[in-house]
């Protein structure tokens, strides 16, 4: 088989090997000059086991919650819709949430995306960049007449998650960070998702971070990320959640007006 005839030949295999309905690509043959739809549909089962569990290994609080096989074969529709475009599988399933939110199988679980969303935050907070966080000392020494006109540079791990869902509660629960039980309390839940040393980790955001935090993510200064989270919650503290959330290492560096 020349080079341009197997060049020609490889989105064609590539595509029925993830999608079960196409059939042996042509030109493909055995060792008997057959068409080996037997050996090919092996090769198959196993590109998509292979695929099924890293999508499982990648999301499994998720595949505990719908059970093995029900993930299994959630995944493998996905598979056969969505295959990877990279040979690299650190960020395969990016996407599944939104699959997920049309798989008509999962309608009842309208929760489910978001638990996948912040699977997917933990999976790209684990693989960025070490950085060490900001500490409540950096600010030591600060002129507070200026510090609302300082910006805080999120650290290169975070993720903000924004859920109507108590999507921490249930991932916390399947995740074995807390018992698994009844959840009495459905109102939403914010994520912050960070890996500020080792272990990647997930925090509930209180009423009004998320906004203050995605303001300030997004390069506002203090005092307008403070005015944007107070008009969408007004009885936040913006003392207590700039504590909190250098607490838990969401920044990486103070930037001065001169800086920005």
């Amino acid at each position: 088989m020349s080079a341009s005839t197997l060049t020609a030949l490889q989105p064609e295999f590539a595509a029925a090997l993830t999608d079960a309905s196409l059939p042996v690509p042509e030109g493909l043959t055995s060792w008997t000059a057959d068409r080996p739809p037997r050996r090919f549909a092996v090769y198959r089962n196993n590109v998509r086991s292979g695929l099924v569990a890293a999508l499982a290994s990648r999301f499994p609080v998720t595949e505990r919650i719908v059970g093995a096989d029900f993930f299994s074969a959630m995944a493998a529709e996905f598979i056969a819709r969505h295959p990877p475009r990279s040979p690299l599988l650190l960020t395969y399933g990016d996407d599944l949430a939104d699959f997920v939110a049309t798989f008509e199988p999962a309608r009842d679980l309208s929760y489910l995306p978001d638990v996948i969303r912040l699977e997917a935050a933990r999976g790209r907070a684990y693989h960025a960049a070490d950085m060490a966080p900001l500490e409540a000392s950096d600010l030591t020494g600060l002129d507070p007449e200026r510090i609302g006109d300082l910006r805080l540079v999120a650290h290169p791990s975070l993720s903000i998650l924004r859920s109507a869902h108590p999507v921490v509660t249930i991932w916390a629960m399947n995740a074995g960070e807390m018992p698994l039980q009844p959840v009495d309390d459905w109102s939403g839940e914010d994520a912050l998702v960070l890996r500020p040393a080792m272990i990647v980790e997930v925090h509930r955001l209180p009423s009004g971070a998320a906004v203050f935090l995605s303001g300030l993510a997004a390069g506002l200064t203090l005092a307008e990320a403070a005015e944007t989270a107070l008009g969408d919650t007004p009885e936040f503290d913006l003392v207590k959640n700039l504590v909190g959330l250098i607490t838990s290492g969401a920044f990486s560096k103070i930037q001065t007006p001169e800086e920005a």
